[in-house]
């Protein structure tokens, strides 16, 4: 059977409810323990009143000769069915007994002649499941003969009404607990209800958010204090997929526009060479050709692969101490011949040490040093600077070319950016040697930054030292 989850009001009333018949119970039974603590306390304490009554009477009169002349003054003392007393002779037959309930009389030891009766006199016991109280004492008389005889006086008391009435109490008891646990559940609902009516805007305000209107934010001037933060939560994640979603719909137009030109152009070489009978040559021409197209597209794929690898929020790399002067004369032996057609001096500076991967910070180096030969004027000189600092490891690419303008600067780090599709080598270019650049410093918590003024450009990467959260 499937499970029924209840809402969140039903939930609410339903502990209102229960936590009010709980409570109010509890109190119930509090004061039900304490009115039949006192109940039991007055009845006990009216018993032994009486049987005292009896007794100091027996004292002063001649019991033989009052039992025989008002045998009905010790039944209106009763006062009721439910009373008990028996007056005799220990051994003999009762002088008195009036029973008018036919109570069962439980054999019950009398106190001593003399014996100052109190509360703890009384014997308590249950008769067919009704409580019941008695007193048996001794009291000496003196018959008409100034003889002493000792008297045994029993009297108790059947609690019948007393029983019904602490019935009927506790009925009510829990009859207004209920009543009460009814009444907190519709005003806990009635309640609540009210006070998520904040929640159901906000659920509405979500829902109407699509792809067409990603740009919409929650208004939180009217919201709760206590969905502020909820709310701000939820405006952050809509600008993290606003963006995302701009940034993946212009990758796409990007990605379309950078593969059609190659595409294009294999598609048009190889038409124009099926149109009619070729010579080997123009053949072999035509194939030199769209090998070169294809390792663009092959290029560009594996870029692109290789920066959705690094975006991955489960990416490792393996981080070690590198020694930069080794990495940096690596660049260099690499990149100089590569300097030398375009008539450019590699050069670098300072030592020290970075914690990095090595794989990752070769590719890093690699494309900002492919950037600056590819567009540093002739004759100039590339300089790799390294400066150790307390925090990290900055590493500095420096060319002599043409000033990017600032509105370019921002954007340089973006996925198919080009500065000016006009500069020098721009076609041979994919737009995402600086992309890949900045997805290898965010897998290293590291930063990246650019600054281009009077025909100098400096690209600057800063790798932080080791932290324990690494080791």
């Amino acid at each position: 059977m499937k499970n029924q989850r209840h809402s969140l009001l039903t939930r609410l009333a339903l502990l209102f409810a229960a936590l009010s018949f709980v409570l109010l119970a509890t109190i119930g039974y509090t004061l039900y323990a304490a009115l039949v603590a006192q109940l039991v306390k007055r009845d006990d304490a009216a018993l032994v009143t009486r049987v005292d009554q009896i007794r100091t009477l027996l004292r002063d009169e001649d019991i033989l000769n009052l039992i025989k002349e008002k045998p009905e003054l010790f039944a209106n003392m009763l006062g009721n069915r439910e009373a008990l007393l028996i007056l005799k002779f220990p051994g003999q037959q009762p002088l008195i007994e009036v029973n008018p309930g036919h109570i069962a009389v439980p054999e019950i030891p009398p106190m001593p002649v003399g014996t100052v009766l109190d509360l703890s006199s009384v014997r308590h016991s249950v008769e067919n499941g009704t409580p019941f109280i008695v007193v048996s004492t001794t009291v000496q008389i003196i018959d008409q003969h100034r003889n002493v005889h000792d008297l045994q006086i029993t009297s108790g008391r059947l609690l019948t009404e007393r029983t019904h009435m602490l019935m009927t109490y506790r009925q009510q008891i829990v009859e207004v607990a209920l009543i009460a646990a009814l009444l907190t559940a519709a005003l806990a609902y009635w309640i609540a209800y009210h006070s998520l009516i904040p929640i159901r805007w906000l659920a509405a305000q979500t829902g109407a958010i699509g792809i067409g209107n990603l740009s919409t934010r929650i208004d939180s001037s009217m919201a709760p204090r206590e969905l502020l933060p909820l709310i701000e939560g939820f405006n952050a994640m809509l600008n993290r997929l606003e963006t995302s979603f701009a940034q993946l719909s212009q990758v796409s137009a990007d990605m379309a526009h950078d593969l059609r030109t190659p595409i294009g152009n294999l598609m048009g070489q190889t038409e124009v060479a099926l149109s009619q009978k070729r010579s080997t040559e123009y053949y072999e021409k035509l194939l030199g050709s769209n090998f070169e197209e294809l390792q663009r597209v092959s290029k560009m794929t594996d870029n692109m692969l290789f920066l959705a690898r690094a975006e991955h929020a489960d990416h490792a790399i393996e981080r070690k101490q590198l020694d930069v002067a080794n990495e940096l004369e690596r660049m260099v032996d690499y990149f100089e011949g590569l300097a030398d057609e375009r008539n450019l001096k590699l050069e670098w500076h300072g030592a020290g040490l970075v914690w990095a991967d090595a794989n990752l910070l070769r590719r890093a180096l690699a494309n900002l040093l492919s950037n600056a030969v590819r567009y540093a004027d002739e004759g100039t000189t590339i300089s790799l600077l390294v400066k150790q600092e307390p925090a990290g490891t900055s590493m500095i690419v420096e060319n002599s070319g043409p000033t990017i303008e600032a509105h370019h600067i921002a954007r340089l780090f973006d996925r198919f950016y080009r500065a000016d599709a006009s500069r020098r080598g721009s076609s041979d270019a994919s737009g995402l040697g600086l992309s890949i650049v900045r997805s290898i410093m965010l897998l290293h918590q590291g930063t990246w930054d650019v600054t281009s003024s009077a025909g100098i450009s400096c690209f600057t990467l800063f790798f932080p030292k080791q932290s324990n959260q690494y080791r």
